[in-house]
Formats: structure tokens, C-alpha cells, sequence
């Protein structure tokens, strides 16, 4: 057991403050640093370095290629007491690089970890600071969940870079499905009845799902590309593929929705001759369940640096997907949003690219990191806010908030 804390909360917050001030020069340049070399999941080698070299420098226990992923990495600081994981992510899009700003992330978690770090042993609590790559995708968190990377943890935080300041993203729980049609090939022109034309089945299963999107929820999503259309327009293609996102507000939700998008591509495939083969792409990613309480700490101390969070409305959100969804039915956790561009800049463009590397976004490094470290002295330094966290997590999962929603394991 650890012994009394040695310091008061006001005291605590405001050596954060001066923490992320002292270090605000190398939270900017780690941030710069990883903009500039975009990444795409499990392969952000150079970020997982620059992140833990920073670490190793600072005097904390790293270590790397963590839970059997090259680019996880785990440092932790503190002897006992309530343990709070601080969330980093740092992979980047195809194309359009940190369009959705994961070098912020990235910072902002470094800064909020080293920050508790420094405060640990005095607040008598234990930070946990989590490298976790392929958000995008690739499901980082939940493979870092199964090995282990949230067992004892009380509770997991993160920011996530946007254009406003709000108390949490609107998620959906989200699986991808990779789809494959097979026909036969014929020449166009010469024999084109002799051909089964694979992109017929692509395009007809498409065409089925648009009109399926005028009977469902209004809060799911579907989309899709084709991935392969054919060789040349004068053969009549034998094969053709698409990939597609299905979403849905909860998970249990999300499974009624996959079988009628897999139905109506099937019908596309039947109506022109070809066989259809299609893989759910796991890990599928859960609805995000924030924690009243712990959300509630966090948006009073990003209010008390000028940054109160709104609650999203219709008219101002984000709406996405997250692997965070994942660890929120596990452990207590938050996602909230902080401002780095204009409000009708959408992230996952270039244009939100370019503010993620700009000084609004530097500044939405320090006030997340200062937000963030002070909502962990909240949970070391207020036993009764831990206890509300505690209980909110747990009456949830008793009356079904998150059971049936989450994820299998």
C-alpha cells in the first residue's frame, strides 16, 4: 500500500501546468517530427522511435515492440495506487498523411504521460503511458487488449484533434467486409455471350446497397469502393472486388446491418451469373462509451485553461469510428475532442492536414497534455472521483449499457 499522498490538488495541478510549460518546445517538435513523416498502420517505426527515445530520455522504463507489435510501446511510472493509462496514437493515412492529426495525439499523450509521471510517487498513483499504432484500420488497441495492455488499468485517456472543442467524439461501431466476384472472361465485342461479367455483380450489389441506405437508421453508415474492375473495357471482366465499411451505433446493432449489406451484394452477384465470395476484416471496432464522470473531470480542467468542451449536437460533431470504442467496454475511458482548425474543416482531409502541423495545432498539444494530466491527479488525488468513475463503469455493464454492445473478445 502506498502511503499518504504528499501533495494537495491544487498544488498537483499546478505543477502540471508548469511541466507541459517546461516541456512545450520538445512537445511542438514531436509533433513537427511526426507530421512530417506520415506512417501507415504498424508501420510507424519512426514515430514509436521519437516517442520512446523521448521516454527513455525523460528517465522512464520503456519498452518497445510492446505486446508482440513493433511499433506498441508501454512505459510506466509509479509504485501503487490507482493506475491510469494515457492513450498515444501516431498513424497517418494514404495519401492525405495526418489528416486526422494522430502526430497530436501522439504529443499530447507523451506530454499528459510525462507530466503524471513527475507527479506519480508524490499523488501516490501509477500512469501507464500506451503506445498503440494502426488505429486506422488496423486495431491496434484491440490487439493490444488481448495480450494484456488494460488488465489492471483504472482508467484509459485520450484526445483527439478536431474542429472544436468537445466533450466526446460520436462514434459508431464499425466492420469491414472485403468482397471478390467471380465470372468468366469473353472478348466484348466478338463473344460477349460468352462472358459473365464480374463487374455486372460489383455494380448491381452496389446499386442494391444505395437503396438499402434509404431504410436504415439514420445514425448507420455504409460505404464502399471497388478495388478491381476488370483489365481492359474489351473483356468482359472475370473478376471484380470491393471493399465496404459498415457501421452502426452499437455493436449489436452493427450485426443485423451486416446481414442485410452481405444479402443485397449476394442478390447483385446472383442477378448477374457469378459466384461471390466476401471476409469480414477483424478486429471490428465497438461503439465508444465515455464515462460520465471521468468526462466531466476532464472538461471542467480543459475549462479552467480556456477550453470548456461542448457537448456534440447535431450541428456540431464528429462522427467516426474508433479501436478506442474497444478499451471504453473494458476499462473507464473518455475520447474527447480538442480544436485545432476551423469548424468547417472535416478531418480526413488535406486541408485539416495542414492545421494538424500549424500552431493551432501545437496549441492543441500543450492544452490536451495540461488537460489530460490534470484529470489524472483528479483520479490520484480525489478518491470519491475514482470511486464515481468506478461505479458508472460498473452499473453500465450491470443494466446493459455495454453488454451486448461490445465487441467478442
Amino acid at each position: 500500500m502506498s502511503g499518504a499522498p504528499s501533495i494537495d490538488l491544487a498544488a498537483a495541478k499546478d505543477r502540471v501546468r508548469e511541466s507541459i510549460r517546461s516541456r512545450s518546445e520538445l512537445l511542438i517538435d514531436v509533433s513537427h517530427d511526426i507530421h512530417a513523416h506520415p506512417e501507415l498502420c504498424f508501420e510507424e517505426h519512426h514515430a514509436h522511435d521519437r516517442l520512446t527515445a523521448v521516454l527513455a530520455d525523460e528517465g522512464l522504463d520503456v519498452e518497445r515492440g510492446a505486446y508482440g507489435l513493433d511499433t506498441a510501446f508501454v512505459a510506466r511510472a509509479g509504485i501503487a495506487g490507482p493506475t491510469v493509462a494515457v492513450i498515444c496514437e501516431y498513424d497517418a493515412l494514404p495519401e492525405i498523411g495526418h489528416a486526422c492529426g494522430h502526430n497530436i495525439i501522439a504529443a499530447a499523450g507523451l506530454g499528459a504521460g510525462l507530466a503524471a509521471a513527475e507527479l506519480a510517487e508524490a499523488a501516490g498513483g501509477r500512469v501507464v503511458i500506451l503506445g498503440t499504432p494502426a488505429e486506422e484500420g488496423g486495431g491496434g488497441k484491440v490487439r493490444m487488449a488481448e495480450r494484456g495492455a488494460f488488465d489492471g488499468i483504472d482508467a484509459a485517456l485520450m484526445v483527439h484533434p478536431a474542429g472544436a472543442d468537445l466533450v466526446s467524439m460520436s462514434t459508431l461501431a464499425i466492420h469491414q467486409v472485403r468482397v471478390r466476384y467471380h465470372g468468366r472472361a469473353a472478348h466484348a465485342a466478338a463473344a460477349p455471350h460468352k462472358g459473365v461479367n464480374a463487374l455486372d455483380a460489383a455494380v448491381l450489389g452496389y446499386v442494391n446497397v444505395a437503396a438499402l441506405r434509404q431504410h436504415i437508421r439514420p445514425d448507420e453508415r455504409i460505404h464502399g469502393i471497388f478495388t478491381e474492375a476488370g483489365e481492359k473495357p474489351n473483356i468482359v471482366p472475370r473478376t471484380a472486388a470491393a471493399h465496404w465499411y459498415v457501421r452502426s451505433p452499437r455493436f449489436d446493432l452493427l450485426e443485423s446491418l451486416k446481414a442485410r449489406v452481405i444479402g443485397c451484394l449476394e442478390a447483385g452477384a446472383s442477378a448477374a451469373g457469378c459466384e461471390m465470395e466476401h471476409e469480414w476484416i477483424d478486429p471490428a471496432y465497438a461503439d465508444m462509451v465515455d464515462n460520465g464522470p471521468l468526462s466531466a473531470l476532464y472538461a471542467s480542467n480543459a475549462a479552467s485553461i480556456g477550453r470548456p468542451p461542448a457537448e456534440p449536437s447535431p450541428d456540431n460533431r464528429v462522427v467516426g469510428s474508433t479501436d478506442m470504442g474497444n478499451v471504453s467496454h473494458l476499462v473507464p475511458s473518455i475520447h474527447p475532442m480538442v480544436k485545432v482548425a476551423p469548424a468547417d474543416v472535416a478531418i480526413h482531409t488535406a486541408e485539416f492536414e495542414r492545421h494538424a502541423g500549424s500552431e493551432s495545432g501545437d496549441a492543441g498539444v500543450l492544452d490536451g497534455a495540461t488537460a489530460m494530466a490534470m484529470t489524472v491527479a483528479d483520479l490520484w488525488l480525489q478518491p470519491d472521483a475514482l470511486d464515481a468513475v468506478r461505479e458508472t463503469f460498473r452499473a453500465g455493464s450491470a443494466d446493459g449499457a455495454l453488454a451486448g454492445s461490445a465487441p467478442p473478445s
